[in-house]
């Protein structure tokens, strides 16, 4: 055999192979490879679901977060503008009420900042309500002169404060006739006083405790001292 011949002979037998290899898979690979790519992009779309969800659970938290820092930020504000000045007078004792505290109400005279209003004193009546959707913190806002509520002839609706809670609690706290820190109250009982302290806790609609809110309200040592105004 020649040469020539035999170059054509390896010829035939290289293109009779690439022809059986190009012929197609069959179908066990066709499934394997369908099993693979399926596999794939359920982990794919299980990872990105994942992520999804991790994320906005973190804007929740974070929104979450900025709602009750803002909610404890304007209550700080408040208390601490709080003034030993009289909105009634307890029918019982005939004393001024300048303060009136309970585990789920509290109610002082601030004044109003121009954003929320004209200005000028209002008992400011904060109180923890139940809701459909859990615990809700509100402020009614009335307008206080020579130490008397008036009727607003435009009345405002109460600011919801807060929503979506599990709980809230105030709590007071003054000094003793020793001059030292007393308990924690529940009820503020000495009415025609400011208390030193106020407590406000809170819990989270998913059962998270917040840090106690714990505010000093700077004129109670008037009050107490007898240096109070109607």
């Amino acid at each position: 055999m020649t040469l020539a011949a035999t170059i054509r002979g390896n010829r035939s037998r290289i293109a009779r192979r690439c022809g059986n290899a190009a012929a197609g898979f069959t179908l066990v690979e066709v499934l394997l490879a369908t099993v693979l790519l399926a596999a794939g992009l359920a982990l794919a779309f299980a990872t990105l679901s994942a992520a999804t969800q991790a994320t906005r659970r973190g804007e929740a938290m974070a929104q979450r977060s900025e709602r009750m820092r803002a909610v404890e930020g304007f209550l700080r504000r408040r208390l601490t503008a709080a003034r030993p000045v009289s909105f009634a007078l307890d029918e019982s004792t005939l004393l001024p009420s300048r303060f009136v505290g309970e585990p789920d109400r509290m109610r002082f005279v601030a004044d109003l900042p121009n954003y929320l209003g004209q200005g000028g004193p209002y008992l400011h009546d904060v109180r923890i309500d139940e809701s459909g959707a859990g615990v809700r913190i509100v402020l009614a806002l009335e307008i206080v002169q020579a130490g008397q509520t008036i009727e607003d002839p435009q009345p405002r609706p109460p600011e919801l404060l807060a929503d979506g809670l599990r709980s809230a609690r105030f709590r007071y706290r003054s000094l003793d006739a020793d001059g030292a820190l007393d308990d924690w109250q529940d009820r503020w009982t000495r009415i025609e006083q400011l208390p030193l302290l106020v407590e406000v806790t809170l819990t989270d609609a998913d059962g998270r405790a917040w840090p106690p809110l714990v505010v000093a309200l700077p004129l109670a040592t008037a009050t107490a001292a007898g240096g109070a105004q109607l």
